[in-house]
């Protein structure tokens, strides 16, 4: 076999549905549900909805969320089909697999990892801006220092903030790391409580908000262009960049296939309502949030308690936000964190990460290295990264993950039409193409700066493929 023709080896879909499944099927479409939500609703409605809207949008940051809210629509149907097809663990890296071939699915694997790695971390930072504010509502006042990012970055470069290190965020993200080494169903169990406090928090925002908009606020919907993407449509569309990761709940939700009672059905289901409730409940947070204070004043780490705090008869509610967004920052962290962990799982068993990273507990039933792994890496960037750079880069790579999943919709329409499809994506020509498209503009947004990040990212990916992961391919070298 030619070098060219094996890096684009594919792997039989067939050998993906019989690989040992050692990882117990503890979730029903409950827990599905309360995976995407909990990991949706999280740092993008409690954190970036404020910076979004003081930064790029405005007021229109409603408008962003229905062009985030297609994107993540027309993937999510992909996803669906996929997911029905192929109910196991490893989400777009397994698509790609089976539809690319080992070099893109490694591409593509390699930017889920940044995806899910940065989902931890910036919702972490996101936990720790509201964790300290809960504290302070409270009489307890942590130092600066101990509680912030000690880099910015800064049009294209790193910059000192004078800040030690956000202890809070690294904190958070080693509890999240030991509950999920004990076990799957425990966590989503812990997720399901959650889950309901959040949404009930963001319900009463939105219910008694209502009463204190104004509506001039709103004028004009999209505010003159400043300057780049600050303000105009310019700014519009970067803010739909933006808040774009806040939709990668569901992806989580594909990951965790290999752990479900009846994929087939649930695993789809799951996706598709989990996304709809999320997509609602961000537009109409957006609309309140910039009709309760002019949007300059949102770009602070806790804006939802920042709207409140403006409206002295609401005061008794941002406490409650507080301890809301706190605890619905963490499901989001325990969901990104879990699902990762899963994708390492898949990429060490097909010999493309060294085995020892493919282990499961004897006792647990988890992968348990991999979500050490994931809890250290994730845990120091959390410590040392802004929100902002982390947000941006989690974006950037999960646009990536949802093309070629679009792409890969339509390619095994043609190479393997007798698959059994539980879920079938309507009128699969134009709704795909029309999320690749979407999922390219948007990242057309992102500055140089975030781009050669990227470029890093993919370059430190392709070394580890060419050092380990092409010669230890179970694929290619038959073991499978």
């Amino acid at each position: 076999m030619s070098l060219i023709r094996s890096l684009f080896t594919v792997k039989p879909i067939e050998a993906s549905l019989s690989a040992n499944d050692n990882l117990r099927r503890t979730l029903g479409l409950r827990d599905l549900i309360v995976l995407g939500v909990g990991a949706v609703i999280g740092a993008g409605i409690f954190v970036i909805t404020g910076q979004a809207a003081a930064e790029h949008a405005g007021p229109a940051l409603t408008i962003s969320f229905v062009l985030a809210g297609l994107a993540a629509a027309l993937a999510a149907l992909s996803y669906a089909e996929f997911a029905a097809m192929l109910p196991v663990s490893g989400s777009a890296y397994v698509y790609a697999y089976a539809t690319f071939g080992e070099l893109l699915a490694w591409f593509i694997g390699w930017n889920v990892v940044a995806e899910y790695l940065l989902a931890v971390s910036s919702v972490a930072v996101g936990w720790s801006g509201y964790g300290v504010g809960l504290l302070h509502s409270l009489g307890i006042d942590m130092p600066a220092v101990l509680s912030n990012a000690p880099l910015a970055f800064r049009d294209g470069h790193f910059v000192a903030t004078g800040a030690w290190i956000n202890l809070p965020a690294l904190l958070v993200v080693a509890a999240i790391t030991a509950l999920l080494y004990a076990g799957t169903r425990q966590s989503t169990a812990f997720a399901s409580v959650v889950v309901a406090l959040k949404v009930l928090v963001v319900i009463l925002f939105v219910v008694f908000g209502l009463q204190y908009i104004d509506t001039s606020l709103w004028h004009p919907y999209v505010p003159p262009s400043q300057g780049g993407d600050h303000y105009g449509w310019a700014g519009v569309f970067r803010a739909a960049t933006s808040v774009f990761y806040a939709y990668i709940g569901f992806d989580a939700v594909a990951t965790a296939a290999q752990e479900t009672r009846n994929p087939q059905q649930n695993v789809p289901a799951g996706i598709l309502i989990s996304l709809a409730i999320c997509t609602v409940l961000y537009i109409v947070v957006a609309a309140v949030l910039t009709g309760l204070v002019p949007y300059p004043q949102l770009a602070t780490a806790e804006p939802v308690a920042t709207a409140l705090a403006a409206h002295p008869p609401l005061a008794w509610l941002k406490l409650l936000t507080q301890v809301g967004a706190v605890a619905g920052l963490t499901s989001v962290i325990l969901v990104m964190h879990m699902g990762l962990a899963r994708i390492l799982y898949s990429m060490a068993g097909d010999g493309l990460l060294p085995r020892t990273f493919g282990a499961v507990h004897e006792r647990f039933r988890t992968p348990h290295r991999t979500t050490l792994l994931v809890g250290t890496i994730g845990g120091l960037l959390a410590a040392v990264f802004p929100l902002s750079l982390l947000g941006d880069l989690l974006s950037m790579g999960t646009l990536l993950a949802f093309a070629t999943v679009c792409i890969g919709v339509l390619v095994l329409r043609r190479t393997r039409p007798e698959l059994p499809r539980g879920f079938r994506v309507p009128a699969a020509p134009v709704v795909c193409s029309l999320g690749v498209l979407v999922c390219l503009f948007l990242l057309a947004q992102m500055n140089l700066g975030n781009w050669m990040l990227l470029a890093g990212w993919t370059v430190l990916g392709m070394l580890i493929y060419v050092g380990y992961g092409y010669r230890h391919s179970r694929l290619r070298s038959g073991t499978r």
